[in-house]
C-alpha cells in the first residue's frame, strides 16, 4: 500500500523576525501560526518539533497497538508522550514515555512489543537521531 499524505508552509519575512503558516490537507493546521517566537521562546502558534514530538508519538502509539494486537491481546490504553530535543542545528534525541494499560500481558512480552515499535514506526525509521522509550505497564 501506498499512502502520500501532504502539507505546505507559506513563510513572510527574515527568520527571525518573519513569520510563517502551516496548513495540512486535512485542515487540521489550518493556516497555523508559527515563528522564531514560537520555535524558539514562548509564542503562540506551532513549531516544527512540536509537530515532529506529536507525529512520532501517534505513529509510536499505533504501531504499538497493531503490535499488541498481533500478539492476541488489546490495550485498553497507551498514552505517549514525546520529547524532541533540538540542539546544534540538529534534532539530537526522540524520547518516548509510555503509560500503558494492556490486561493479560505480561512485562516481557510487553518489552519485546514496546522494543518493535520504537524500531519500526515509520516516523522512527525516518529518524537519525537517538530513540528512547521509557515505559510503564499498568
Amino acid at each position: 500500500m501506498k499512502i502520500t499524505r501532504n502539507a505546505s508552509a507559506h513563510w513572510a519575512g527574515t527568520g527571525k523576525d518573519g513569520k510563517g503558516t502551516l496548513t495540512t490537507a486535512s485542515t487540521v493546521l489550518n493556516q497555523t501560526q508559527y515563528s522564531f517566537n514560537t520555535r524558539f521562546e514562548d509564542g503562540i502558534g506551532t513549531n516544527p518539533e512540536e509537530l515532529v514530538a506529536a507525529a512520532h508519538a501517534g505513529c509510536f502509539a499505533m504501531q504499538l497497538a497493531f503490535n499488541i494486537q498481533q500478539a492476541g491481546f488489546a490495550a485498553d490504553t497507551l498514552d505517549v508522550r514525546c520529547d524532541i530535543t533540538l540542539e546544534d542545528g540538529g534534532i539530537s534525541s526522540s524520547k518516548l514515555t509510555l503509560k500503558a494499560s494492556v490486561p493479560n500481558l505480561d512485562q516481557a512480552k510487553f518489552d519485546e512489543l514496546v522494543a518493535h515499535a520504537e524500531k519500526n514506526c515509520p516516523i522512527s525509521k525516518l529518524f537519525n537521531t537517538s530513540i528512547s522509550v521509557d515505559a510503564t505497564l499498568a
